[in-house]
């Protein structure tokens, strides 16, 4: 139970780091 908290952290990590990297690609693509 104790890992939920973590794995809730994680997605919130994940999604900030998949908007990070497509923003990368965006960038590169201009």
């Amino acid at each position: 139970m104790a890992n939920m908290g973590f794995f809730n952290d994680f997605d919130d990590f994940a999604l900030i780091l998949v908007l990070f990297i497509l923003l990368v690609i965006v960038g590169a693509a201009d």
